[in-house]
């Protein structure tokens, strides 16, 4: 398969100079790391693990720091992956309707599916409470402080780039904080520099429902993201102070109009953790060619979601989607834009994930696979961790 548009020294490698490690470094880091996994730690854009550890019924009550069967990651299967860390969501559900829960079944409940003559759209979440949303996202931030102390130093809460790269090197997991969607935050914003102290390094401005600072696309095929209007003035607000804090924010799950608010307003590259393409599966919660245009005109990165929904041509609800549905995904961005601005944004714990990939042991499937695809050492590199070091280093203050 010929890659012409992203191999090393193209267009968009010249003018991108991505901050990369010294090769000494790498080499010395990648020792802790497999074989079987090509020697490359992964750094992953989006897992809803947080919340499933929380919720006994979400995560059958099951210990991180142990191996288990259930669900898609823990401590033990990440290391015998390669998986080296990643951005560990915080997302607050719906107390009456379980939206999200519904959409990590096969298929969603009926209350909540409208079939259209060629599609379907699951109808769009209420707004939650701010009370409600504050005290959820406090409880899981102190529950992920437990674990980190549990763990006796092989877990570690990220908050600046250095810290990240020695847990690269050393073996030791790394978190970074991300809420899935801004409800724990006033609109006034008068708590969010104490969330940024307590660790919050990452946002969502929206998940799949309206708040106080945006308008997230439900979840409809076929469609566009054009669904809604654009930012609140809170929202262009949150723009500002999170990039003068130096906070990541994440445009997947916002609508389209929001999306290109973000693009005039921000100066950090643009990133969406767990996407895909719109070209290829039609469906709201994917990129438009031009978002993704937009995303790698700012030296950004897009992860792409393992969720099966996102991934089958046809956008559908019951059955499977392979590994090859989401390597043309990968490829289809890295062609597009370039692979510097490609990565994995798996959301492990939170959707519905291909079977040949099971789990996050999986992962080593995935990297052999896109090596007999074509993808060379350089490329893997960049799609396992590189891309996501360099996003971050542009984007943080500290």
């Amino acid at each position: 398969m010929q890659r012409q548009e992203w191999k090393l020294g193209s267009r968009r490698d010249k003018q991108c100079c991505p901050k990369t490690l010294d090769k000494m470094k790498r080499r010395k880091r990648m020792q802790f790391w497999g074989e079987d996994v090509n020697n490359m730690p992964i750094f992953d854009g989006h897992n809803d693990t947080l919340v499933k550890l929380y919720l006994p019924e979400r995560g059958g009550g099951r210990s991180f720091l142990e191996r288990s069967e259930k669900g898609h990651l823990d401590l033990p299967r990440a290391r015998e992956a390669g998986f080296a860390g990643g951005f560990f969501a915080i997302f607050v559900p719906s107390p009456t309707v379980d939206y999200a829960a519904s959409l990590t079944r096969v298929s969603p409940k009926p209350d909540l599916l409208i079939r259209t003559e060629n599609g379907y759209e699951v109808k769009l979440a209420d707004p939650i409470d701010f009370d409600y949303a504050y005290e959820f996202t406090n409880e899981v931030i102190t529950s992920l402080f437990r674990l980190e102390e549990a763990a006796e130093g092989a877990i570690k809460v990220m908050r600046n780039i250095e810290e990240l790269v020695d847990c690269l090197d050393q073996n030791v997991l790394a978190v970074v904080l991300h809420f899935e969607g801004a409800e724990a935050i006033d609109p006034q914003l008068h708590n969010l520099e104490a969330f940024y102290q307590l660790g919050l390094r990452s946002l969502g401005i929206t998940w799949s429902r309206p708040n106080a600072f945006g308008w997230g696309v439900p979840f409809k095929y076929p469609a566009s993201p054009d669904i809604g209007p654009g930012l609140t003035e809170a929202g262009k607000e949150l723009v500002r102070a999170c990039n003068e804090l130096g906070i990541m924010l994440d445009l997947s799950h916002l609508n389209e109009r929001g999306f290109w608010d973000v693009a005039k307003l921000s100066d950090a590259p643009l990133v969406a953790t767990h996407s895909a393409a719109h070209a290829l599966t039609a469906r709201t919660r994917n990129l438009t060619d031009e978002q993704l245009e937009a995303i790698g005109d700012s030296n950004g990165v897009v992860g792409v979601t393992f969720t099966v929904h996102d991934l089958r041509p046809d956008g559908g609800l019951e059955g499977d989607a392979s590994l090859t549905d989401l390597i043309r995904h990968i490829d289809y961005i890295a062609q597009r834009i370039g692979i510097d601005h490609v990565a994995f944004g798996s959301d492990f714990d939170g959707a519905t994930i291909p079977k040949e990939m099971g789990d996050v042991t999986g992962l080593p499937r995935l990297l052999g696979a896109l090596r007999e695809q074509g993808f060379d050492d350089a490329a893997l590199r960049k799609l396992t961790h590189e891309n996501w070091i360099r996003v971050l280093r542009d984007t943080w203050n500290d």
